[in-house]
This record gives structure tokens, sequence and C-alpha cells, in this order.
């Protein structure tokens, strides 16, 4: 006892007055880094008032030769072949800047953008320093190989094609595009040519150039734009022309009916104003013109099709207005295996409305729409559904024309870290369309256990389900492993040249593998599939083997 206290009492308002001066010390420890004491978050550093200080950028490469599993001769060898991307390319696609407050979505959303370019595999956004209410960012980002040889094998609908060519998407590490295709489709064989570029003139002006010849006709396309890149992006602005001459089929029970020829030229300039982002809502406005003249003729040397499209030349002024909420779902093994992805689940809607006019050159005066909307819901961080609807068309004095309606729902309910169920829906329809405008269903598109383009209509539907396995096997460190079962139902029905032999709904059942291209800057993945029809009529084989290479499982 000490001047008649407890010597355990002593000691505990000791303990105390100690543990209350560290609380009060711990703000000022922590800002002098990482060395003596732990870093606030972001979201503390934002609401303390923090502002950016010294941005560094670690741009690293291919693959991390501190990994043991990385560091032989062929990742070596790998990493000296490949330009990295430069500090400057990463720097400028950065929202936030140097002396500006700290905004946990402006850097949240320059990830979601880095990650968005297919050059960079994976990214991170840290504090590495605070001091005096200033925080020095790190952003740290790893390539993807960006020369893509373009060697592709596909099968679908008992149907093959291919294409070889050589394709650099980030050219000295500068992020432009350049790259020749050989392809080999379904209906013709396509020569192209492309270059590109997304941040011209070191700010957010996109290029892009494509020339393709065809084996029955070619296509050329130009677009100089500066989008609305981000969510508090204020103006945008673009130019856009295209022309396009091929020939085009009218399908039927499976088979072509006949072929025309057709040569589309369109073009489209538009300005659009934005206040930005605000209260997690952007809003954005747009006008400008757009032009469409498609002309179609029969050819002698093709088989006469039941009826050739009429010719359609518009042009028309039109208003634009969308709205996007800012809510994204950080989620893997989705519709890539181990790789970061971005769910959208906010709000979305675009909706546009123009006039053409005989006055402007158009064949006739119509209304022309198109409207389209999504929205998505997390029940909880495993239960996500997404939810798309569209519409498009012309309107004249005799009603509704080449109309187009759609509408679609996906559900993923992720089971543990290597399962997900994945269930989709869809449906769309035609109204009062032509020959051109036909909805095709089959092994190509859908019903993976039956022929190319077996069913044609105005109306299709279509349902999957999937039961998803995400692997840890990662063979060569490149390739990423996953599989599924699968089952598909639908149709496609009315229209003039539906299927005589079997018109009715269809299912089929089957497995796939996937291999996910992870260190490639295509990020394609590779679907081969075993598919079994259900409803096989004479003439179909027992079994379909698709191999496709698709952008998501």
């Amino acid at each position: 006892m000490i001047s008649g206290i407890p010597v355990w009492r002593l000691i505990g308002r000791l303990g105390g007055l100690c543990a209350a001066l560290a609380v009060c010390l711990a703000p000022a420890i922590a800002q002098q880094g990482g060395e003596r004491g732990p870093l606030p978050a972001l979201r503390e550093l934002e609401a303390a008032g923090a502002v950016v200080g010294e941005i560094r950028i670690d741009n690293q490469n291919i693959f991390d030769l501190n990994d043991p599993r990385e560091n032989n001769w062929f990742y070596r060898a790998a990493n000296t072949l490949h330009i990295r991307t430069r500090p400057g390319v990463v720097r400028r696609t950065l929202l936030f800047k140097s002396g500006e407050p700290v905004s946990v979505q402006a850097i949240e959303e320059s990830e979601r953008l880095l990650r968005g370019n297919g050059n960079i595999y994976d990214v991170r956004i840290r504090p590495v320093a605070y001091r005096d209410g200033v925080v020095d960012i790190e952003v740290t980002t790893r390539d993807t190989w960006s020369l893509d040889p373009a060697i592709k094998l596909s099968r679908g609908g008992g149907v093959n094609s291919g294409a070889i060519g050589l394709k650099e998407t980030n050219l000295l590490g500068t992020g432009a595009l350049i790259g020749y295709t050989h392809e080999s489709e379904i209906d013709r064989n396509v020569n192209e040519f492309s270059i590109a570029h997304k941040q011209l003139f070191g700010n957010w002006t996109a290029i892009e150039y494509l020339h393709g010849d065809f084996s029955d006709g070619k296509r050329d396309k130009l677009r100089l734009e500066r989008p609305f890149y981000a969510l508090d992006t204020r103006w945008a602005a673009g130019v856009v022309a295209s022309t396009d001459e091929r020939i085009d089929s009218v399908f039927g029970g499976g088979g072509v009916l006949g072929q025309y020829r057709r040569q589309s030229d369109s073009g489209e300039v538009y300005g659009g104003l934005s206040g930005g982002l605000v209260d997690g809502w952007t809003h954005r406005y747009s006008l400008g013109i757009q032009y469409q003249n498609d002309s179609y003729r029969a050819d002698p040397a093709l088989p006469a099709p039941p009826q050739v499209p009429l010719d359609r030349r518009l042009v028309a002024p039109f208003v634009r207005y969308e709205v996007v909420e800012d809510d994204f779902l950080k989620v893997r093994n989705r519709d890539r295996v181990e790789r970061t992805e971005f769910l959208p689940l906010g709000f979305s809607s675009r909706l546009q409305l123009g006039r053409a006019t005989t006055g402007l050159g158009s064949m006739r005066d119509l209304w022309l729409y198109s409207a389209a909307v999504s929205d998505g819901i997390a029940f909880t961080p495993d239960h996500s559904l997404q939810t798309t609807a569209y519409a498009n068309g012309q309107y004249g004095g005799g009603g509704g024309e080449h109309q187009f309606f759609g509408a679609g729902v996906k559900y993923y309910f992720k089971q543990g870290r290597r399962g997900l169920f994945f269930a989709s829906l869809a449906a769309d329809a035609v109204a009062n369309g032509d020959a051109s405008e036909q909805l095709l269903i089959g092994g190509d598109n859908g019903l993976r256990g039956y022929p190319l383009r077996y069913q044609s209509g105005t109306r299709r539907a279509l349902l999957t389900l999937e039961q998803r396995l995400y692997t840890e096997w990662f063979p060569l460190r490149l390739f990423r492993i996953g599989a599924a079962v699968f089952y598909d139902y639908g149709r496609a029905w009315r229209g003039e040249n539906p299927n005589a032999v079997n018109p009715g709904w269809l299912g089929d059942v089957g497995v796939g593998l996937r291999i996910f291209s992870d260190r490639s800057a295509t990020g394609r993945v590779l679907h081969i599939d075993l598919a079994f029809p259900i409803d096989r009529e004479p003439g179909i084989r027992s079994h379909q083997i698709l191999f496709k290479s698709r952008a998501s499982f």
C-alpha cells in the first residue's frame, strides 16, 4: 500500500493512463509511415481530408522473378523480350493527381480502368507514407504478354473455322495496337489490318482504323473519339465512319435458302456534356447526327433468296441521354478464373431519339429510337443477379418498323472458393423486319448440341444452366483451368423460314473444359465442349464437339 492506495489499484490506474496516451499518439505515429506504425486505410485518409502527395508507379514485368516458381530461363526470357507498359501510360490512366484530396471513388475507378486494359494483369493501389496530412500513393501493375500470334481453331455446330496472324496490343509499351489477321470464317475468308490507340496525344483521345478484305467484299472503319471514359468525365465528342460490303444469306431449316449482296455505309458525329459524378450518379447529355445507307441486290451467280430487303437511307439528328450509377462488386471466379473482376450492380440506361427527314437526304420521314437498361442486385457477396433489356427501331406513318426487343437475366451463386452455379435466361424478338433480320439459334449461338443455325425466326429464347468449377491448376504459370456441366434449352420460331423438321423447343446437356489465357493481353477463354442433343431428329449427330474462344467463362 502506498499513501493508502493499494498497489494493485495504482498499477491499474497507470495502465489505463498508458493506454489513453497510446490512443492519443497513434495518429501521430501512423503519420510517419510503415516503419513506426500501420498506415491509415484509404477511407480513413479521405475522411481526415488528406491530400495526395507523390504518386509512385511500379510497372512490373509479366513474371515475378522473386517467386521461385517463375524464376527460370523461360520466364526470364519472356520478361527480357517484353517491353513493359510505360509509367506514363499508367499515370495517364489514373483519375487522381498529386495535390488533390484523397478520393476512394477515384482510386477504385482507376483500378477498374487499369484492370480493363488487357495489357495489365494485376493492379494494387495503396498508401505508402503519410505525413502532415499528405499521403504518398504507390500504384503497382503487372503486365501481360502483348504479342499475340493469333492462332485460332474453332468448331461450332459441326463447322470448323480458324485464324492466323500477328497482333501487338502494347507497341513499345505505349498502349498502341497494330495487327494483321487472316481468318477463315463460316461464311467468308477475311484478311484484316487494324491499328488503334486509346490515349492519343497523351490524353483520352482514342483513334481506331480497320481495313478488311473479304472473299466476298471488304470493310473499312475509322473512329476518332474522346469518350466519357470515367464517371466524372465532363465532356465527350467523336466521329465514326464505316463501310461494309459482303454477301448475306437467308437461313431456314438449318441451311442456306438464298443469298444477296449488301452494301452498308454508316457514320455518326456527336458531342456530349455531363455534370460529372454527383451523389453516386452520372447523367450525360449528347447531341449528334447519324447516317445509314443500306443497299441490297440480287446476284445471278448466287442462289436466289425468297426476297431481297428494300434499300434504306437515313440521315437523322438525335439527342441521347445516359445515366449510370456507381455501384460495382469486386469478385473473383465469376467469368474468369482466378482474376479480379468487377460486376456492375448499379442502374444504367441509355436512351436515344432521332428524326430522319427527306429534307436531309433520307428516303422517308421516320422517328428512330433506341433504349438499353441494366441493373444488378447483390443479395449477399455470393449471390448476385444482373438484368438487361433493350429496344430499338423505327416509327413512321405506317407504325413501327424494323423493331428489335430483348431482355435477359444472369444469376451467380458462389459455392465456396472453387464452385459456382450460373443461370441465364434471354429472349428477343423482331417486329416488322425483313430478310436481313433473322434470329438464329443453334450450335454457334446457344444450343451447343445442335447444328449451325438450326432454327430461325422472329422470336428466340434460350435458358442456360451451368455448374462451374474453378481449379487451382496453373499449368506453366500461363493458363488457368476450369470446367462446367451445362444444360441448354431454347427455340427460335415464327417468321417465314422456320425449321419444318424440328420446329419445337430443343434441349441439350454436356460437359466442358475452360482454359483461361491468364498472362495474355487477349484474356480469352478457350471453351472445349462435348454436347448431347436431347430432342434429336434423324440426321442430327448424337453429339457435338465444340471449340470456341470467348471473352468469358
